[in-house]
């Protein structure tokens, strides 16, 4: 999601117990010792609150609207860390899972916003040193010769090492076929995955059919990517949430008039668009246009003194100049 939303929608804070059906392989298959304890071994004396670490991330997680799955799951990822740190200190095998992951949906349903949060919580609890995330696009990864593409493939690995190497609409790679250079970029992809294990954590996003074609193209895809997330659509309820909420950042009120306008408006556009609808990205798109429009209507309309700070603040049905389209 372009543009951050930021709300508190209610969430407690103690996380739901739904199970997702989620699969995290282990690098390596656990041993199992047949030597039992004969007692417990005593808690790590220091447990450096263990919610705390998630306290930031979670208030984070609570102030995007929807997605509650996507934020089961990654509280269920933070759980498994914690657990195998918990593991590890009372001298039990903690396993080398597999934190690669296929983020699945339309644009502007969250996915980059989801994937820095990720970054961080992974830095928060050691697995990633740096924790930042470098998203690139299929030009990006694809040179113009032979060599050419794991070169630069290679290169943006190296900048991602410590942290999230994101790529947006990784489907484009598999797209030109065997002779094309997107899948040398593929292949170094999966060869780097092996070369730096553990040292960068790699999302591929995009749309879902798309994304399930890409993994074909390649045998060895399916079981290094164990954590897949799906983003759903935004309903017509979040969509006007994700509206006040976007204005409200810009200290802007819509009337309901507007709201309502707005309503139509985004609806005729979700059942009868020519693209697929890029659901808080086109809302944000709409929501600047009306700041513009709000603009120049009060240039227009105070030609001699200022509006009053409610005026400068209030985004009027005129201002929505839609129209099945953005005009």
């Amino acid at each position: 999601m372009n543009g951050r939303v930021t709300a508190a929608n209610g969430r407690s804070e103690g996380r739901p117990s739904r199970q997702i059906n989620v699969v995290l392989r282990s690098a390596e298959p656990p041993l199992v010792s047949s030597v039992v304890p004969e007692r417990e071994p005593a808690p790590s004396p220091n447990p450096v609150s263990q919610h705390s670490l998630f306290q930031e991330i979670q208030k984070e997680l609570d102030q995007l609207v929807g997605l509650d799955q996507i934020k089961d799951l990654v509280f269920e990822i933070y759980a498994l860390l914690q657990v195998s740190q918990m593991r590890s200190e009372a001298g039990l095998l903690s396993g080398g899972h597999v934190y690669h992951m296929i983020f699945k949906g339309n644009p502007g349903t969250g996915k980059t916003t989801v994937a820095r949060i990720v970054a961080k919580l992974f830095q928060k609890m050691g697995v990633l040193s740096k924790g930042h995330l470098v998203e690139v696009e299929r030009a990006d990864l694809v040179g113009e010769y032979i060599g050419h593409t794991a070169q630069k493939t290679r290169e943006l690995v190296k900048k991602a090492l410590g942290g999230i190497l994101f790529i947006d609409e990784a489907y484009s790679l598999a797209r030109g076929g065997e002779k094309d250079f997107g899948k040398e970029a593929i292949d170094t992809l999966v060869k780097s995955m092996e070369d730096h294990k553990n040292q960068f954590i790699l999302i591929l996003a995009g749309y879902s059919d798309e994304i399930d074609f890409f993994m074909d193209t390649n045998p060895g895809l399916h079981s290094r990517f164990p954590i897949q997330m799906d983003f759903p659509d935004y309903n017509m309820d979040q969509l006007i949430q994700i509206s006040e909420l976007m204005a409200k950042e810009r200290d802007y009120i819509l009337m309901p008039q507007s709201l309502s306008k707005l309503k139509d408006h985004l609806q005729s556009e979700k059942d009868h668009g020519l693209h697929a609808f890029s659901n808080a990205r086109y809302v944000r798109n709409v929501i600047e246009k009306s700041i513009r429009n709000q603009s120049v209507r009060l240039l227009n309309q105070y030609v001699t003194g200022n509006p009053g700070k409610l005026e400068l603040m209030t985004l009027r049905p005129e201002d929505f100049k839609l129209n099945g389209k953005l005009q």
